[in-house]
């Protein structure tokens, strides 16, 4: 049967693989918070098992055991030999058929489309349309079976962070597949393109709701399912401004407006506006503004 892209509607989650190959799961993520990846360790039997398309990309650890494997990926047949070091690669959207007689235990990763195509889209500075990984089905890579080890070990036994440590494993999981085993498509654009008017739209009303927080380049990159270095670079072609920056620039014009307002606290106006205090909304007004908060009142 030849294998072939699924849509959104069709993909089949992480969850659901035991419906298609059944195994004893040994330890997982779910349940700790992950974002963006997860994994399960299996132990598997011989089996001849068809995949429908997943809505992530997957990659295969091979712990124990060692056996003939054969794959149907992308309408062609592989046969090969894994066992411990090696890995392999299924891509996000494709349906595929194994075949293996000898039992296994296999630690999954699975990174979600818009993680692979997020960093994609940061590595290569423009915007992506596919992001898909090679046909790869008995690998050996150092970088990943590191990666794969680490993500096993936080997956059975959390550590302190551990959600954090699982994102930065995550990222650099993705960077190396996709300097190594990944073909990236991208958007046809004419030159380099700012924010939409709908993406500044939603991201002035994000920053609206919650400037009296604090808040990250990371979080407000993710509103806009971007990575930090392409959300910097388009906003500031959009405002002139990069993320920090135009953060700070909401921030003085809520002070300014809630200053001309006759009897606000100012220790109100500074935490209505995310500043950690009276003193440092002063400061970053005599710096914006050359005059303090109180002179600026007076002027007006």
């Amino acid at each position: 049967m030849t294998e072939t892209t699924g849509t959104d509607a069709q993909l089949i989650e992480p969850d659901e693989l035991p419906i298609w190959v059944p195994g004893k799961i040994l330890c997982e993520s779910k349940g700790l918070g992950w974002k963006d990846v997860s994994q399960r360790t299996y132990r598997y039997n011989g089996q001849d098992v068809h995949i429908p398309p997943m809505n992530t990309f997957m990659i295969v650890q091979y712990r124990r055991g060692d056996t003939p494997m054969d794959r149907q990926f992308d309408g062609r047949w592989t046969r090969t030999q894994c066992g411990p070091g090696h890995f392999s690669l299924l891509s996000h959207a494709m349906q595929s058929h194994w075949n293996w007689t000898e039992g296994l235990v296999v630690s999954h990763l699975y990174l979600t489309d818009a993680l692979m195509t997020r960093v994609a889209r940061d590595i290569r500075a423009r915007d992506v349309k596919q992001v898909r990984l090679h046909d790869v089905l008995q690998g050996s890579d150092p970088v990943i079976n590191h990666i794969a080890d680490q993500l096993t070990i936080e997956a059975a036994k959390e550590g302190p962070g551990g959600q954090l440590y699982a994102e930065a494993l995550s990222v650099q999981l993705a960077v190396h597949l996709l300097r190594n085993y990944a073909s990236v498509d991208s958007r046809s654009t004419s030159g380099q393109s700012g924010l939409s008017q709908r993406q500044l739209a939603m991201l002035e009303e994000y920053i609206d709701a919650h400037l009296h927080e604090p808040l990250s380049l990371n979080e407000l990159a993710g509103v806009l399912h971007l990575g930090v270095w392409t959300f910097n670079r388009q906003l500031r072609k959009s405002v002139g401004l990069p993320g920090y920056a135009f953060v700070q620039h909401k921030r003085m014009e809520r002070a300014c407006a809630m200053l001309r307002e006759p009897g606000r606290a100012m220790k109100d106006i500074a935490a209505a506006c995310g500043f950690s205090d009276q003193s440092h909304m002063s400061r970053s007004f005599r710096k914006a503004k050359g005059v303090t908060p109180g002179q600026y009142r007076s002027g007006h």
